[in-house]
């Protein structure tokens, strides 16, 4: 396989509307697939004899795949382009719901998630945006991913669980495998080689390891740490990215804890928590697809990001006083808005940060962070649960955000707009 970047003619406007448009089309069909997995993982863990504990195991083995992969995966996009890299995670996909339609024993369930290691559609498409919008249009063009998770969401839930009630695992799993198959033929239909514009290399300097392009075979290995973590280096990403982590860690472990918390605390059947799934889908494109555009055009990212902070602190307090789940509705939609602005802001901020031909790899660490959450938000969100309650979460995001709101109004002088760097 060659490397791509270097040699591709930059698209004209109408082919990269075409493109992003297409991009966003295989992240709704990708996100669909996704969840309608959910809708048959915990069914069959079941049938094969998988308690709490073991389902538990199951979730984090997925979530260490997930934060090893994400940084890998993102290098490759960079080396190899666009093309290659979404091509591999729809193969990668078609892999493994082949063999979650097989799987028969516990042992086999565990194996089945290997594939997931390059199951990166989310950051595949965030590298192909970030590559074709202007700096100033980049958050809005990301945001509008938001949509095409909302639409996965509520179709991939619905139709996971149609599938699996009246035909069974098997034939929902298949029926997944070949949604990621026509995924795959339209990455290879619209999606060019490579999506980086045609600009020089970083310099030497900004290279970690000290080496210089002379190293051909060091840079061009997707397994290089040091290619990965030199990005830190950068001005302002080792903060925001630091950030990202600390304040949305409180949300995370809410997140992860949320179906027992909706199993147990709320007490909702089912079908209630299917409605409730939904309702989050249709708040989250209403502010993704409506709401954050409007918000970039008009006010800096800076801003933005405290803005998020801020009422992430709030919410954290309000699901520390909610009794129902009639309250948390009321609960969701600021909730919804902080998530979504901060997370659209802060993949942004990194992607401006960095040269454009590392953008692939920045938006893989962003991608393992959500992983480490849920990696580490299982057992820190069990030990709060069952020792503080489900209040415990809302008074540690409270704490938290606070925290990194004061620290962000306090060092943000020298932040500003350090992250428009680009190559």
């Amino acid at each position: 396989m060659e490397r791509t970047g270097e040699t591709s003619p930059e698209p004209s406007l109408p082919r990269r509307t075409q493109i992003i448009r297409a991009t966003y089309l295989i992240a709704a069909l990708d996100i669909t697939w996704l969840f309608l997995q959910f809708s048959i993982t915990p069914y069959l863990a079941k049938r094969l004899g998988f308690d709490t504990l073991w389902f538990g195991y199951l979730q984090t083995m997925v979530g260490v795949i997930q934060l090893l992969g994400g940084p890998m995966f993102g290098r490759f996009a960079d080396l190899f382009g666009a093309r290659a890299a979404l091509s591999l995670s729809c193969v990668s996909s078609i892999v493994f719901f082949l063999l979650l339609a097989m799987v028969d024993t516990p042992l086999m369930l565990f194996v089945q998630k290997l594939p997931a290691v390059f199951m990166h559609i989310l950051p595949g498409s965030q590298m192909v945006v970030a590559d074709l919008t202007e700096p100033q249009h980049r958050a809005d063009a990301l945001a509008k991913l938001g949509i095409c998770f909302g639409v996965g969401m509520i179709t991939g839930s619905t139709l996971g669980g149609a599938l699996t009630t009246h035909y069974g695992e098997t034939v929902a799993a298949c029926f997944a495998a070949a949604g990621s198959a026509v995924s795959l033929l339209l990455v290879m239909k619209f999606i060019p080689k490579s999506t980086k514009p045609q600009t020089p290399h970083p310099p030497p300097s900004s290279d970690f390891s000290g080496s210089t392009g002379a190293d051909k075979n060091t840079k061009k290995s997707i397994f290089n740490l040091g290619e990965i973590t030199r990005l830190m280096k950068f001005p302002g990403v080792a903060r925001t990215f630091l950030v990202k982590i600390i304040s949305g860690l409180p949300a995370g472990i809410f997140q992860v804890m949320f179906s027992i918390i909706a199993m147990n605390f709320f007490k909702l059947q089912p079908a209630q928590n299917g409605y409730l799934m939904a309702y989050f889908g249709i708040v989250q494109m209403i502010i993704q697809g409506g709401v954050i555009g409007r918000l970039t055009s008009r006010y800096s990212e800076r801003t933005l990001l405290l803005l998020s902070i801020g009422i992430a602190s709030l919410v954290g307090l309000a699901q520390a006083a909610m009794q129902d789940v009639f309250q948390f509705c009321f609960i969701v939609f600021p909730m919804m808005f902080s998530l979504s602005v901060f997370n659209v802001i802060t993949d942004s901020l990194l992607t401006k940060s960095v040269p454009s031909s590392d953008t692939g790899t920045m938006l893989g660490l962003c991608a393992s962070v959500q992983s480490l959450l849920r990696t580490v938000g299982p057992t820190l969100g069990g030990f709060l649960y069952e020792n503080y309650g489900v209040s415990s979460f809302g008074f540690i995001q409270f704490g938290v955000n606070v925290c990194v709101f004061v620290y962000l109004l306090r060092h943000g002088s020298d932040h500003n707009h350090t992250h428009q760097h680009r190559d």
